[in-house]
């Protein structure tokens, strides 16, 4: 067996072992989503009590309601055409 392999499985063993420590980036949670979601309207909502601008911040969070349910809808309708493709349904 030559120095090479040798070296070369332990190497790959030893960028494994310090590739589980590095900080993986991650999707939020749902839950976490929703709870930056609140503290953002929550935020927004009180600032525009104080500069009496209540009308332009519920049209602004109204047509957000309205992307984002569009967004799940395209989201639901995907995963169903996604579905049928595979099972053949």
């Amino acid at each position: 067996m030559t120095r090479k392999d040798i070296c070369t499985p332990m190497f790959i063993a030893a960028l494994f072992a310090i590739a589980k420590t590095w900080k993986q980036p991650k999707c939020p949670s749902t839950e976490e989503w929703i709870k930056k979601m609140w503290y953002i309207y929550t935020m927004e909502y009180y600032s525009a009590i104080k500069r009496n601008e209540i009308s332009a911040f519920l049209k602004a969070w109204m047509d957000l309601e309205i992307i984002m349910l569009s967004e799940v809808s395209q989201t639901m309708k995907h995963q169903h055409q996604m579905l049928s493709l595979t099972c053949g349904i």
